[in-house]
């Protein structure tokens, strides 16, 4: 399992090694000892998963203060292009973006420290995302910022209609957004 550093301090791609052969494929999802030999220390507290098709776009969404929360993100099934911007005011990269494509048959996964809005996009005919949280949800600490925002500018795959929840089309822009 690597673990490969982005353009964005703290954020990680990690490639698990898949083993192959006739019978199909075994790889470690998950190791805490391969973890923490890369440095890493989180203490992981629930898992989460969700089921979308294509065209739905979840996000991008934070929790604020003592309720922050590291994510683990992988698909299990199908293809979604993951997106987060850095909210972390004291970082080099405040406001900036990390896009990238996660699936069943590349089993990326990305390893995203607190402070950080997230949002994915789902680009294959169905989806489903699986992600590990280092805190539980806290619904009076959420924010979100919205996935159109013409200040960030983001790379959004284009498709021939987005399903946003109604929640998620009232989100504000970056700079309007709670602070972490």
């Amino acid at each position: 399992m690597q673990y490969i550093p982005t353009h964005i301090s703290g954020l990680f791609v990690v490639e698990p090694r898949v083993f192959q052969d006739e019978r199909g494929y075994f790889f470690e999802s998950y190791s805490k000892v391969k973890e923490q030999e890369a440095g890493k220390a989180y203490n992981w507290v629930q898992d989460n998963e969700s089921f979308s098709e294509r065209g739905v776009l979840r996000g991008l969404h934070y929790q604020c203060g003592e309720h922050a929360q590291a994510k683990l993100v992988r698909v299990i099934k199908g293809e979604v292009q993951d997106i987060v911007v850095d909210l972390r005011k004291d970082s080099k990269t405040y406001g900036d973006h990390f896009a990238i494509e996660l699936s069943e048959t590349n089993k990326k996964q990305l390893l995203i420290p607190r402070g950080f809005a997230h949002g994915f996009l789902v680009i294959s005919e169905t989806a489903i995302f699986s992600y590990k949280c280092d805190n539980y949800y806290h619904k009076e600490s959420e924010g979100g910022i919205a996935y159109n925002c013409s200040t960030l500018d983001l790379p959004w795959k284009v498709m021939e209609t987005y399903t946003v929840s109604e929640k998620d089309q009232l989100l504000p822009f970056f700079g309007s957004h709670k602070t972490l």
